[in-house]
């Protein structure tokens, strides 16, 4: 299986005018920083989580020439927003997008993207097939996922394991449930905004901490804000085991 971090920001954090930081001046590439989500190549599946305001650029960076599946972690405009540009993958595949979340995800896209499911359409737009979830196992295809509920404040987030890859994104608890189907992951994908505390995000502490708990052989973390600093300094901080993440990095696991 082969991980593309599509993007491994956040909307959250400073603007670029005035940041104290000084990421967004930064030269390295690595500090470039679109929205957070990631696409898995499996065999011949082409599967992505989240679709962000991003979603075209990131897949015409990577030069994804063909999407089979979209799996979304929650609602949040940041993880969403993008879903609309699956239309030139409608248009390529000639077959509707099968779109993977909960029944709170589902409703806000009917809301958001509400024209792809009116009774009569209008040509060129989206066209999607809808999938509930919940917190059971389910497969897509020869695919099997399990969720991973955690918490982002007081909204219910997935995250999802498949094998031994897990991925958690906005979160600032996981419960011992879910610590328990995270046991024997190889690789993890967690995130961690920022240094100070954080109403509804792991902080970069309290991410080495679960980091730690979890005892993954490798950890990514994604989901990062200007606040935490620039990939370099903050590199020579982490463990051996533990690494940022940046946007078009490329694993196998």
């Amino acid at each position: 299986m082969k991980i593309t971090f599509l993007g491994t920001g956040t909307s959250q954090g400073v603007p670029v005018i005035g940041c104290p930081c000084k990421v967004c001046q930064s030269m390295d590439y690595r500090d470039k920083r679109l929205r957070s989500s990631i696409h898995l190549q499996i065999d011949d599946f082409s599967l992505v989580v989240d679709t962000g305001p991003d979603f075209r650029q990131q897949m015409l960076r990577e030069r994804i020439n063909r999407l089979d599946a979209v799996v979304f972690t929650h609602s949040h405009k940041d993880h969403i927003a993008g879903l609309d540009d699956v239309r030139a993958y409608n248009y390529i595949q000639q077959t509707d997008m099968p779109v993977y979340g909960n029944a709170q995800v589902l409703a806000q896209l009917k809301s958001e993207f509400y024209y792809a499911f009116e009774k009569n359409k209008y040509p060129g737009i989206p066209q999607l097939r809808l999938n509930e979830i919940t917190d059971a196992p389910f497969a897509i295809g020869a695919i099997h996922i399990t969720p991973l509920p955690v918490l982002h404040y007081q909204l219910p987030v997935l995250g999802f394991r498949i094998n031994n890859f897990s991925y958690i994104t906005d979160a600032n608890h996981i419960p011992d449930s879910t610590l328990a189907l995270l046991k024997g992951t190889h690789t993890l994908v967690l995130n961690a905004l920022q240094r100070e505390k954080h109403l509804s995000h792991f902080n970069l502490e309290e991410a080495l901490a679960m980091a730690a708990r979890i005892g993954a052989e490798q950890t990514y973390f994604i989901h990062i804000s200007h606040k935490l600093g620039r990939h370099k300094m903050v590199e020579r901080e982490l463990p051996k085991s533990v690494a940022l993440a940046y946007d078009g990095l490329t694993i196998d696991v």
